[in-house]
């Protein structure tokens, strides 16, 4: 029987924890856990740890979290753990050559994105954005590139027309923990059979600025229903009300209204559970929404108790306003 790996984990929110949960179930050693530094959250910004170092804690497990990997007192620490291998999912810090390296079969990255498709911060949210129809995972050997590294495992799974980058990110998170762990067996066994990247097939995912998430209503419907299911549920798409241009109005979900056409950004329907609005092309129907200082609501009940919010002829602005 081969031996147990011992596994240094690089991780940060919660997509990252899940990961580390299948670690600790499984066959092989946790023997440090690395993370980002607490930050402030909340409204009294009180210095919060991250889902992984609040899981590896609770595990007994040893946590690092140093501000940078190129500091050579924390290259010796890791050094001195004596790993087999990093496993890094959303760790949010740069691996230097000296750190990947370290380790005796090197890091491996699960990648929320069927390379070399998208590389970079936000794979979810730009797959959805870009309308593609297919996503998944792959456990990447890492190399000095962004998500350049040789591909070892891939698991995939279809992006519906109503997929958010919530759902798509609870899909790809169940194709995660098995794919980590096929991976590792084959790496234990010195099995794996890695498979170079096709660099012209690449794309860059860039982290999403709030700024970007406000609809420009001369886009296409289709274009900003991607958009509103992508950005859900962060940052969460947003609008503002040529009545009240400085409150922003979030939205939730949508979806696309047919023969739809006015003005963009006018409402040119409103019914019990929906508010119509004109697109470049097209229009959107509202079915949630969130008004400044609110909690996220079905139309139908902010509607209900509120009738003279919205009226036909009212226009959203955007950037382009």
């Amino acid at each position: 029987m081969t031996a147990p790996l011992r596994i240094v984990f690089a991780g940060t929110p919660d997509f990252a924890a899940h990961h580390l949960q299948v670690l600790l179930d499984g066959p092989h050693q946790v023997i440090a856990c690395y993370t980002q530094p607490d930050r402030p959250a909340g409204r009294g910004k009180k210095l919060k740890p991250s889902p992984v170092k609040s899981l590896a804690e609770q595990a007994g497990i040893a946590v690092y979290q140093p501000h940078s990997l190129k500091d050579p007192v924390a290259q010796s620490e890791l050094a001195a753990l004596d790993a087999d291998i990093m496993v890094v999912v959303a760790y949010g810090l740069l691996l230097p050559k000296a750190v990947l390296e370290t380790p005796r079969l090197g890091c491996i990255n699960v990648h929320a994105s069927l390379l070399p498709r998208w590389r970079g911060a936000a794979p979810i949210q730009r797959a959805i954005e870009a309308g593609d129809r297919e996503s998944g995972i792959t456990i990447m050997q890492m190399d000095e590139g962004l998500d350049t590294g040789d591909m070892l495992v891939t698991a995939s799974c279809p992006i519906t027309v109503s997929d958010t980058g919530g759902s798509l990110h609870d899909k790809l998170l169940s194709l995660g923990g098995p794919a980590l762990e096929k991976a590792l067996a084959q790496l234990a066994t010195d099995s794996a059979l890695p498979q170079t990247q096709e660099d012209s097939l690449s794309n860059y995912a860039p982290k999403i600025s709030k700024a970007e998430a406000q609809i420009n209503w001369s886009d296409s419907a289709e274009n900003i229903d991607r958009k509103i299911r992508a950005f859900n549920p962060f940052p969460v798409a947003f609008t503002r009300h040529s009545a009240k241009p400085e409150a922003a109005i979030r939205l939730w979900q949508c979806e696309l209204a047919p023969a739809a056409s006015g003005s963009p950004g006018t409402i040119i329907e409103l019914d019990a559970d929906r508010i119509t609005v004109a697109c470049g092309t097209g229009g959107i129907a509202i079915t949630q929404l969130q008004m400044p200082g609110k909690k996220p609501m079905a139309v139908a009940d902010l509607l209900r108790g509120n009738s003279d919010l919205f009226k036909i002829g009212d226009r959203f602005t955007g950037p382009e306003a």
